[in-house]
């Protein structure tokens, strides 16, 4: 039986141009920083196209806050990477069209690390088209460190469709929230446990059988989002009038929204999806799968305003899609309304 070490290539040893090279061969992609820029973004062949619209958003992602490598795959991590930065361009109904990634890397990383990391990122580049990808690699005191930058594009003819907010719109998620969460907390146990282990006794170690947690688990390490969520817009002809990506917790969403836009909102506890693995969890660890639900994150969902005159028709056209409340004059705030009509003003202490 061989039980030889992977290898493993210190970065010093290939250097970082070398390293960047290897990286790219044998994809699509040109590794060039190259931003939009007055209406007009670069496409694969190094042409430039006209676009009416452009949007960015920039994200960042610690280890040891926004995740941990001793249960995080790094293909899992690079994939989810991606999905973080064009989550919010989704969001605003633009078409995404590029990627920047800017790494620190600590010492303890190798090349090949570094590469298990790019095949979660080009898998998820290729899923959702994206035309243009740059990386670029720095140092690090604190592990690793992701800096990401996503552009999208809309036309004309779509931003001039879209209806204003008001206080009359409904608000629709566009999946159960809180799973996330709950499958963080089941990695965060099993993490804990395998810490109490003997060094001496590590090697005895029997992996523990997660299959239970199975969808949770996957709502955290490797969550999805529909490429198609636009078009689906642009099919039906109906956009809403603003939409949000759901990382911080669902509460922290609609907050935002009515900062942003000057209006109060009305959540309906009863209309909020929650997985039926999420209560089942929330159970096992005597916690609230509704405080998981509003203020827990990495749920990766959308939340839209829709008018409400859309009601019939966005209900036939986005069946699966959930109406969970509505917007408001902004003296109301943001509140959660219980089964049995009491408002309780949501809270959002951040992910």
């Amino acid at each position: 039986m061989d039980n030889k070490e992977p290898k493993r290539t210190q970065i010093s040893e290939m250097g970082r141009v070398a390293l960047l090279k290897r990286l790219f061969e044998g994809t699509q992609y040109n590794n060039s920083a190259a931003q939009v820029v007055q209406g007009r973004i670069p496409d694969k062949a190094g042409r430039t196209k006209d676009v009416n619209n452009f949007l960015t958003v920039q994200k960042t992602m610690l280890e040891g806050i926004d995740f941990d490598l001793t249960y995080t795959p790094l293909k899992h991590l690079g994939y989810k990477a991606v999905l973080l930065a064009l989550g919010g361009i989704y969001a605003k109904c633009f078409n995404p069209c590029s990627l920047m990634f800017s790494l620190g890397l600590s010492a303890r990383f190798c090349v090949e690390d570094i590469e298990e990391f790019w095949k979660g990122v080009l898998a998820a580049c290729d899923e959702h088209k994206i035309e243009q990808l740059s990386l670029d690699l720095g140092a690090s005191m604190t592990g690793f460190n992701i800096a990401i930058t996503a552009c999208g594009v809309q036309s004309a003819k779509t931003a001039a469709t879209v209806p204003a907010v008001d206080n009359t719109c409904l608000l629709c998620l566009t999946g159960n929230v809180g799973a996330a969460y709950m499958g963080l907390h089941v990695l965060e146990r099993e993490k804990i446990a395998f810490n109490k282990i003997p060094a001496d006794r590590v090697a005895e170690y029997v992996q523990p059988d997660l299959s239970k947690y199975k969808y949770i688990l996957s709502q955290y390490l490797s969550p999805e989002i529909n490429p198609k969520t636009v078009e689906q817009f642009k099919e039906a002809k109906l956009f809403p009038a603003c939409g949000y990506f759901i990382t911080n917790g669902l509460a922290a969403a609609v907050k935002q929204l009515c900062d942003e836009h000057n209006v109060g909102a009305k959540i309906y506890l009863g209309k909020i999806p929650i997985a039926s693995q999420t209560f089942s969890m929330a159970e096992e660890l005597n916690m609230d799968a509704i405080t998981a639900a509003l203020n827990g994150g990495d749920d990766y969902k959308f939340l839209f305003a829709v008018p409400v005159q859309e009601h019939e028709r966005f209900h036939k056209e986005f069946p699966n899609v959930d109406i969970i409340g509505h917007l408001c004059r902004p003296e109301a705030g943001a509140v959660l309304v219980t089964p049995e009509g009491a408002e309780i003003t949501l809270r959002a202490q951040g992910y």
